[in-house]
């Protein structure tokens, strides 16, 4: 069952587990993914799994680090060729959304369980931090691969910014519930177009020191 070739047994026998637990949390959701389910859908023992993975939230941080893989595949190949800041930053977001999209209607059981500052299953908790590297990064390829003129003082804090901003749209998107999420699409092009209106704007003189308070607000408030 767990044969793959140029695989160990342990390690097939984690991705198998990993497979058979996301798959679970996108067809039956956080509360009734349990380790105990999960081994006996793997057909190993209970203790087995807890080998694998001491607690349920070390498995939801394996759905993180592959929701946020996926993420930043689907964007790098989509951002290829693409210069302009507004546009990849529409694909960036876009590509997180589709991303996220087989776990919609589960993901509020994730965000029950995330809502603590002192879950480990939180976003910005020190448990996630391999997922979340990993879309901090896609944002920083998303600004250093632009042409676009940016201002330094801007180009510097925009990536960390942006990543906050998709946070707040992911959250959006959980109480989307128009077809196919249509209304967190919209507001993705919507606010794509008004970024791309106003970035211009943050190279003038007089607004340098109201947009980097506001910058740091921001990152203050992350941290």
């Amino acid at each position: 069952m767990f044969n793959n070739e140029g695989m160990g047994k342990s390690e097939t026998t984690k991705q198998a587990i990993t497979d058979i637990a996301l798959r679970s949390f996108a067809e039956r959701g956080y509360d009734a993914t349990t380790i105990r389910l999960i081994a006996s859908e793997a057909g190993i023992s209970v203790g087995s799994a807890y080998y694998y993975f001491p607690t349920k939230n070390h498995m939801v941080q394996q759905l993180y680090v592959r929701v946020q893989t996926h993420h930043r595949e689907l964007a790098e190949a989509r951002m290829l060729g693409v210069a302009d800041l507004a546009k990849r930053l529409e694909i960036v977001l876009l590509a997180g959304l589709e991303s996220l999209a087989p776990y919609h209607d589960t993901a509020p059981g994730f965000l029950a369980a995330a809502i603590s500052p002192a879950s480990p299953v939180n976003p910005l908790s020190e448990d996630s931090a391999e997922a979340r590297a990993i879309v901090e990064g896609l944002f920083a390829e998303l600004v250093a691969g632009s042409t676009t003129g940016i201002p330094p003082y801007l180009r510097e804090r925009l990536p960390e910014v942006l990543w906050l901003a998709y946070l707040g749209l992911a959250l959006f998107w959980v109480y989307d519930t128009s077809p196919g999420q249509a209304k967190s699409r919209r507001l993705v092009a919507r606010s794509v177009k008004l970024f791309g209106a106003l970035l211009p704007l943050t190279r003038l003189p007089l607004l340098r020191g109201p947009i980097t308070e506001a910058l740091d607000i921001v990152v203050e408030a992350r941290s």
